[in-house]
Order: structure tokens, then sequence, then C-alpha cells
């Protein structure tokens, strides 16, 4: 990648690190990435509505999105842009028509998360000017050089001697395991015989490439609501059915469910609400949290425990109880054949080429949906990762990455991509 290049997309990267944005509410993330796709003028390019079905995970609330709405007209979003994406349906599609030869797709997604970034001086974005400017979001997993990558890819490859279709997929929505759901099934994976998605970071170096993560765990999300009887809490205890103690009951046991000798398993209750005061028995609690395993089957295995742990805390305690899990993401396995060709690329840039290291991850991506529906068609697919030496771990307030990563991970995944149109 020339000098040129490479400063530029390290500008975007730093321009969508300024102002990260929530899942299905990416309108400034998807306007600016649409401005540079369309000075790359690539054949098609379909953004929000266009590359959705119509059904979504976990959508924001009306005064969520209002919010978010305001906030892209305030930073000046195209509005022909705006129009498309501002009923929460996000991100975008670009499509380059290169001649006979397979159809690539590669998938970045570009959402940040609901956390603080730090104001420490010795923390890079904020010592260098670009550090969020909006309180309580920030881009703390590096979907912002992910977007960036996918920028430079499209752009490699359109200069490049590849033949065939490469599709670009700026996905929204991935923290909230959501994203990729209303992509399979939209019309836009069916012919796709190759998928490359790409992570950075993951607290390896820069200059290590792993060519094929199948790491990631399994996960689903769950609610729970208890509904016992209120009393007053000194003159008639005994009256009452008390939530919380049911909820507490419910989390503690949670928590004590067996791992699995077959592999990884995790479980986290992250959000406890309930009661009203402190002399009323309380007669509703909630809480939410997520399940996850090495496999889909070991995610069920824990889902299943879950949900009759949760059932039985609340009849121990006279209460009723709604639970409900999430449509979550499964695991997913790589094929060989992109992760020789990615390997054989990375060397070709004197990065370090390592298989994952098993359950050093533990983390969860929603790209796994996309991996299997291209499966199912009879294609293939790999999901890649890039290290970036993030110095905090990822989901952090300090979280950040090497920049050194975006041109490195341009070069070998536009490598790769080639190879795929000359290996038959």
């Amino acid at each position: 990648m020339n000098a040129k290049s490479r400063s530029r997309l390290i500008e975007l990267r730093r321009d969508l690190h300024r102002r990260p944005e929530i899942g299905w509410r990416e309108f400034y993330t998807t306007g600016r990435i649409v401005e540079e796709l369309e000075a790359l003028e690539p054949d098609e390019l379909y953004v929000g509505r266009e590359i959705h079905r119509e059904e979504r995970l976990r959508p924001p609330t009306d005064d969520e999105l209002a919010r978010a709405r305001e906030r892209a007209v305030e930073t000046g979003v195209d509005e022909d842009v705006l129009a498309k994406v501002e009923d929460g349906y996000t991100g975008a599609i670009a499509v380059l028509e290169k001649g006979e030869g397979p159809t690539v797709l590669l998938r970045v997604d570009v959402d940040g998360l609901p956390q603080s970034e730090s104001e420490d001086p010795d923390h890079h974005p904020a010592a260098e000017g670009f550090r969020s400017e909006y309180d309580e979001r920030m881009h703390a997993c590096g979907h912002d050089a992910h977007a960036a990558i996918g920028v430079g890819v499209l752009e490699a490859v359109a200069e490049s001697d590849f033949e065939g279709t490469l599709k670009v997929l700026f996905q929204p929505a991935e923290e909230l395991g959501a994203g990729a759901a209303s992509v399979v099934g939209s019309g836009h994976l069916e012919d796709v015989d190759s998928l490359i998605a790409v992570h950075v970071g993951l607290d390896v170096e820069t200059g290590v490439v792993v060519p094929g993560v199948e790491s990631f765990l399994a996960i689903n999300g769950f609610e729970a609501t208890f509904e016992g009887a209120p009393a007053h809490a000194g003159n008639s205890p005994q009256e009452g059915a008390h939530a919380i103690q049911a909820l507490s009951t419910a989390v503690g046991n949670l928590h004590a469910i067996p791992r699995h000798g077959d592999g990884a398993t995790r479980i986290n209750v992250g959000v406890v609400e309930g009661g009203t005061a402190t002399n009323i028995v309380p007669e509703s609690a909630s809480l939410q949290g997520e399940v996850r395993g090495a496999t889909t089957e070991l995610r069920n295995y824990v889902e299943d425990h879950a949900a009759r742990v949760i059932r039985s805390a609340a009849e121990v305690h006279d209460c009723d109880v709604d639970v409900s899990f999430r449509d979550g993401a499964p695991s997913a396995d790589c094929d060989d054949a992109l992760v020789d060709a990615v390997s054989a690329a990375a060397a070709g840039h004197d990065a370090t080429v390592t298989p994952d290291e098993g359950d050093a991850l533990g983390g969860s991506e929603d790209a796994t949906r996309l991996m299997r529906a291209v499966q199912r068609n009879g294609g293939e697919a790999t999901y890649v990762g890039f290290g970036a030496s993030n110095p905090t771990g990822h989901h952090t307030a300090t979280f950040d990455v090497d920049e050194a990563v975006i041109p490195l991970a341009v070069d070998t995944l536009t490598d790769a991509i080639r190879s795929l149109s000359t290996a038959e």
C-alpha cells in the first residue's frame, strides 16, 4: 500500500473513532463509509434496507432512533444516505464486477460499544486528539479499523488483476449479535463462493495473522422476569412472595451450572433490576444474562440448564417467571482452502502466520451466521484475525489498535482475494 492510501485510511479510522455509534444507529458511520465508497465508484452500492431482510433482532426504541437521527443531522450526514438509514436499517454493501470468476465477500463490522473512553493522556486516541466525542460510547473493539480495512481492500482489488466479483459488507450491529441475522436471507449471500470475515486485535501482536479463527464461542442472551406478591416488610412479610429473593437464588445457581468436559462453557448474569422501597417485599425483579459454548451444542447445554435453574428458583419462592432466550450466534468452522490462501498472502508480506490457539479468545461473533449460510450454499468461509498490539483488552476504556495493522490487513486480504480468481 502506498503512503497516500495508508494516510487516508488511518484518517478514516480516526474520524469513525471520534464518532462511535451503537448498533442499528450507525448513521454517521454509514454516511462516512458511503462517501468513501462512492469516490471509488463501485459497480453497485446498496445502503440501509437494501442489504437487510425485513426482520431484525434487537432493534432500538423510537426514542433511541430519534436521538441518533438528531445527532446525525448535527454532524452533517448526507441527506440521501440519512433517508435510507434513519429507520435503523444501517450498513452498506459495495460490489465490484471484474469479469468471470468467483464471487468473494469480505465482511467487516462497523458499530461501537456503550462504554466511556479513557481521558488518560497516555491513551493514544486521547493524546492524538481522536478520542470519542460522545459520552458512554467508544470504539472499544476495533470496528473503526475494520471499516477502514474494508474500504482499502475495495480500492486495492479494483486496481488489481482480480477476475470475478467482490462484495464488501459493512455490517452493523455486531455487538448486539444482531446485524448478520438480517443479512442472511437478504439475497446478498446466495451467490457467494468465498466469505472472509475480519477482526483486528485479539490480544495478539501486530504482524501476526491468524488465518482461521475458530475459537469464537457460540452465544445466546436471555432475560427473566420474576413476579411475586408485595407485602409490608415489617408487619406481614409472610404474606409476600419475594421476587428479588427468587432472582438471587437464580443468579447463584446459574453461576453454579457445571462446566462441560467437551469444551469451554460460560454463563454470566450482567444486569439485575427490581424492587421499589426498602420496606416493601418486592413483587417484581428481572435479570439479563448470556450463555456461551465452544460449540453450538455446548451453548445449548448451558442454555437448557439455565432455563431449568431459573424456573426452579421461581418455584421455590412462590413466584412466577417469564424466561426467554434470544436468537444467538452459533459456532463455525473455517475451510482449509481459504485458510491456506490467507496464510500464503500473509507470508508474502512478512507476517507471522499462526494457527488459532483454541479458547484463548473467549469472545463471540455473529459473522458465524454468515459463514454458515455461505457454507450451506456450497461456498467456503474463514475468519481472519490480525494482531494489532492492543494495549488493553477488548471492551475496555483504554482499548486501541496499532494502526500499522490497516495496511497489512489490506495488502494481505487483497492478495488472498486475487489468488482465489486464479485458484482453479
